[in-house]
């Protein structure tokens, strides 16, 4: 096998996980690099140590064990490479990846917005520590336009956050129109892009920080706790760099070494769960029990021109509104009869799972009450569809008529 795995020839994305940070033949020819674990680096002089450690934030510069090794640096280059970008940082969980950057580019006296419908830990953090070190956050609406983006910038406004469909509500966001405007203003545009791995190219959208809950679909197994922060200049670089090291992330190589077994298969995984969450989420939508299905990728969700324009795909992650007839302990009665889903605060993996999400959906910019009714967040994963509709058609029978 050819030994140059940094050819500058665009290829597939299947070609591009299988192939990016092998080691290739160098490494003894083995398909798969090896776990390096380490605290001290070792170096043959006092000279080379001051020189190394001089070279600061370089690529792959061996200071500490703190400061990644060789697992680490074969996950970075690759999620870098996904992203778009030219560097990434892997930190120890998708919460941490929201949390550098944050702390990175804000101080007391600062302005942040963040979007009304952000993951909830991300909203927590901003109510409790940020706002502790005197870092005010305005939360906005996410279908805000470029206008109504402009009359809510500040001076000091550092920071637009964005998450591009939100969480549990899935509304999309015009990216493009956002970040000019907050670039017109001086701020840094920061993205969760979890959802949007591969589908949505950040750097190209105008935005600056790319955010990675590697957990999800790179790890794809539920075994693993990661996240990424990618960035596409070497001025961001040293900012997200230089706030991870100061806070002392990091993320153990085992788990890096097991996200990059998972990026092997993503293609694949991707592929499939994509196709299978439109087909179980098409089901919802002919269901009477269903006033509607928030699935961007669905010609009848509100943003749907929004995915279209700016995305090549989706996963498979949606939400399901109710009517509003039921109530929510119904509903959690319908979630427990399911027999192939399990019930769980996560996805990407390999397993469908599901959770009621209307307690958990915290909004103070717009109406709490925006779905219409109870919802439930559904994950497809790689089990047979036709199995999964049964399952759920067996479980929404339950429900009153």
């Amino acid at each position: 096998m050819p030994d140059d795995l940094h050819s500058k020839t665009r290829r597939g994305f299947g070609t591009q996980v299988t192939h990016v940070s092998r080691p290739g033949v160098r490494n003894h020819g083995f398909v798969n690099g090896a776990v390096h674990r380490g605290s001290t680096v070792l170096y043959p002089s006092c000279e080379a140590r001051g020189s190394i450690n001089a070279a600061g934030f370089e690529k792959h510069a061996l200071t500490y064990g703190t400061s990644g090794g060789p697992t680490h640096f074969a996950l970075e280059d690759a999620i870098a490479e996904v992203e778009g970008g030219t560097r990434c940082l892997i930190v120890g969980t998708g919460l941490a990846a929201c949390a550098v950057p944050l702390l990175a580019y804000l101080k007391a006296g600062d302005h942040c917005l963040i979007p009304d419908s952000a993951y909830g830990p991300t909203r927590r953090l901003a109510d409790g520590l940020m706002a502790g070190w005197g870092i005010e956050t305005t939360y906005y609406d996410p279908g805000i336009d470029a206008e109504g983006l402009k009359a809510l910038m500040r001076p000091n406004t550092k920071v637009l956050y964005t998450e591009s469909p939100g969480s549990h509500t899935f509304e999309m966001q015009d990216i493009p129109a956002l970040a000019a405007v907050a670039h017109a203003g001086g701020a840094k545009v920061l993205m969760d892009n979890t959802w949007g791995i591969h589908h949505f190219q950040p750097f190209q959208h105008g935005v600056d920080v790319s955010i990675q809950a590697l957990t999800k679909y790179v790890g794809g197994h539920s075994d693993v706790l990661l996240g990424s922060v990618t960035v596409n200049s070497e001025e961001d670089w040293r900012i997200i760099a230089g706030a991870g090291r100061f806070m002392g992330h990091y993320a153990s190589p085992d788990d890096c070494w097991l996200a990059l077994r998972g990026l092997r298969t993503m293609a694949v995984r991707l592929k499939h769960q994509e196709a299978a969450g439109l087909e179980v989420a098409r089901w919802f939508e002919g269901r009477p029990e269903v006033l509607r299905v928030l699935h961007p990728a669905l010609p009848s969700h509100p943003q749907h021109a929004l995915w279209k324009r700016d995305f090549t795909g989706a996963c498979s992650l949606f939400g399901v509104v109710f009517q509003p007839r039921y109530s929510a302990a119904q509903l959690d009665a319908m979630v427990d009869g399911l027999k192939l889903f399990g019930i769980g605060a996560s996805w990407g993996g390999y397993e469908s799972l599901a959770l009621p999400t209307t307690g958990y959906i915290t909004r103070t910019a717009t109406s709490t009450e925006l779905l219409g009714g109870p919802a439930v967040r559904f994950h497809i994963g790689l089990e047979d569809t036709a199995d999964l509709i049964a399952d759920l058609d067996s479980a929404l029978a339950t429900l009153p008529r």
